[in-house]
């Protein structure tokens, strides 16, 4: 039986606010030094969104910041679409490379680790490789990744943001041209249950006017 959630209306400079000053109290739970952070949820919610608010917000307070989207972390082309362009089990279950995301951003901020991370693998649009160089992030530098399908891979995070669309408004407000995801979706709702994993929950079925629930 899943959670009871009271979602309240907040606002989005109230809501990135309040995040900031979660993150800021954030003791990384395996004792490493790099606070690490996931805003989940399908490209109609827009977690890039919130992950620049929020890393614009927390530079004004003087703390480094570390972006990482997941779309530069896709498996190549020959890999994620060995099933067709249109397959939502593989998009999933296959089109995110968990491995690279755990040697190149992960494993470096674990206790003891070097903090040289890499930003970016492989550009979606070209398939190529970007070429990007390491970064060394300082001690107490926020790791931020945006992306759909997040959670359920044990990523080892320390919060969690789950951007939570019905499925009506996540048909509603999804593409022509991505339709064919919505099962992906609807598998991960209920395989996943990002409601319950996640730390905090934002509803944004209404862009413009969030609600969640209080932390």
């Amino acid at each position: 039986m899943g959670r009871i959630m009271r979602l309240q209306p907040i606002s989005w400079p109230r809501l990135t606010g309040q995040l900031a000053d979660r993150i800021e109290r954030l003791t990384p739970q395996d004792g490493g030094q790099w606070p690490r952070v996931a805003l989940d949820g399908a490209s109609a919610a827009h977690p890039e969104r919130l992950a620049e608010r929020l890393a614009d917000e927390l530079r004004l307070r003087g703390r480094a910041v570390q972006r990482i989207r997941s779309v530069d972390f896709l498996r190549s082309a020959s890999l994620r679409l060995e099933y067709g362009h249109q397959d939502p089990d593989a998009y999933l279950d296959r089109w995110l490379d968990d491995n690279a995301l755990f040697r190149e951003v992960f494993t470096p901020l674990d206790p003891g680790g070097s903090g040289r991370v890499l930003p970016d693998l492989r550009d979606p649009r070209t398939d190529r490789s970007t070429r990007s160089g390491y970064r060394e992030l300082a001690p107490g530098t926020v790791l931020l990744l945006d992306g759909a399908l997040l959670l359920g891979r044990w990523f080892p995070l320390d919060l969690t943001v789950h951007l939570l669309l019905s499925p009506a408004a996540l048909a509603r407000r999804t593409g022509p041209g991505e339709q064919w995801t919505l099962p992906a979706f609807a598998r991960y709702e209920s395989e996943v249950r990002p409601t319950e994993a996640a730390d905090v929950v934002v509803r944004v079925d209404d862009p413009k006017h969030p609600a969640w629930n209080v932390v």
